[in-house]
C-alpha cells in the first residue's frame, strides 16, 4: 500500500498540497509509486534551497533519476536530443519550516496556472479529498528533527508551476541495506545517502514527494507542451544569451521579447545553443522561449 503524502486541492482560488505525514513507528515502510506508462520526460533542477548541502551531502538529482527509472513514472530528458522535455522538476531540501515556505510559492503558482488555462475544476473533481486540505499545511511541527524535500513541476511551454509535493521524515520507515533493501537501497545509492542518518531519511522525504506528484498526474497531463526547437524560435521574455549553457555564464547580449533566433541543433540540459540575425552564437534557456 502507497502512503497517502498529499492531494492537490482547490479551494478559494488556490490549490493546496496536505503535508506528507511523517514515518511513524509500526507504520509499513513507504513503498514508491509505479506506473503502466511515462507520464512524460523531466529535465531535473536543483532549487536555490538546497539543504542537502547543510548536511554534508551530494545532489539528489541521480536519487530522482532513480525513482523516474524504477517506477516507470517519468522518462529522463535526453540533453543530445532536440525534444523539449515535457516538464522541468526543481528538487528542494531543509527544514520543515524552509521547504514549506518553497511549497507555498509553487501552490501558488500552480493554482494560476489552472486557473488561467481552465482546467482546474474538472481535473479537481476527479483528486480524492480536492478542496478538504486548506490550512493543513505546515502541521508537522515539533521539536524533534525533520527532513523535508518538495518537487515543483514546471512546463516549459509556460514556466507555469502545474504540480507540487512534499515529503517530511522524522524517522526513517525504509531499509537500506541487506539483500532485501531493493529499489530504496538502489535510490539510496545513486547519490551517495546511503549509510547516512540525513541521507536515508531525506531519500525516504524525496519518495514521499514523488510519490505525492505521481498522484497528480491528470494536473500534468493537462499542461501545454513546448513545441520541439525550430529555425525562427522566438524569445518569449526579456533575457540574455550567454557564452555556455549555465545560467552564470558570462552574457553575451541582451535579447528583447519577440527576437526571432535560429538554434543550431546543439542543445546541454535546459539551454540551447542558437545564432541571431548578426551571427552572434550564445545559450539560451528553454525557459525563456515560446
Amino acid at each position: 500500500m502507497i502512503r497517502k503524502a498529499g492531494v492537490a486541492a482547490l479551494a478559494a482560488g488556490a490549490i493546496a498540497w496536505a503535508p506528507s505525514a511523517a514515518a511513524k513507528d509500526k507504520e509499513p515502510p513507504v513503498e514508491l509509486a509505479r506506473c503502466t506508462e511515462s507520464i512524460g520526460s523531466i529535465a531535473l533542477v536543483e532549487g536555490d534551497q538546497a539543504g542537502w548541502n547543510t548536511w554534508g551531502l551530494g545532489s539528489p538529482r541521480a536519487l530522482l533519476g532513480a525513482l523516474a527509472t524504477e517506477s516507470g513514472c517519468f522518462t529522463l530528458d535526453n540533453p543530445n536530443d532536440t525534444a523539449p522535455a515535457r516538464f522541468l522538476v526543481t528538487l528542494i531540501a531543509g527544514s520543515q519550516e524552509e521547504v514549506d515556505k518553497g511549497m507555498e510559492l509553487a501552490k501558488g503558482a500552480a493554482a494560476e496556472a489552472l486557473v488561467r488555462s481552465g482546467a482546474a475544476s474538472g481535473l479537481l473533481r476527479g483528486v480524492p479529498g480536492a478542496g478538504a486540505v486548506l490550512g493543513m499545511f505546515g502541521g508537522l511541527g515539533g521539536k524533534k528533527k525533520t527532513v523535508a524535500a518538495g518537487l515543483r513541476v514546471v512546463s516549459p511551454a509556460n514556466g507555469m508551476t502545474v504540480a507540487a509535493g512534499q515529503g517530511v521524515v522524522k524517522k526513517s520507515s525504509l531499509s537500506f541495506g541487506g539483500a532485501g533493501a531493493g529499489w530504496a537501497s538502489t535510490a539510496a545509492g545513486a547519490s551517495g545517502y546511503q549509510g547516512s542518518k540525513d541521507g536515508e531519511m531525506l531519500t525516504e522525504a524525496f519518495v514521499i514527494a514523488f510519490n505525492d506528484l505521481v498522484a497528480q498526474r491528470d494536473l500534468m497531463a493537462a499542461a501545454p507542451e513546448a513545441a520541439s526547437a525550430a529555425p525562427g524560435a522566438v524569445v518569449a521574455v526579456d533575457t540574455v544569451m550567454r557564452a555556455a549553457a549555465t545560467a552564470d555564464a558570462p552574457s553575451v547580449r541582451s535579447l528583447r521579447a519577440g527576437t526571432e533566433l535560429d538554434p543550431t541543433g546543439n542543445r546541454e540540459g535546459l539551454f540551447l545553443e542558437v545564432t541571431d540575425n548578426f551571427g552572434t552564437v550564445g545559450w539560451v534557456s528553454v525557459e525563456d522561449l515560446k
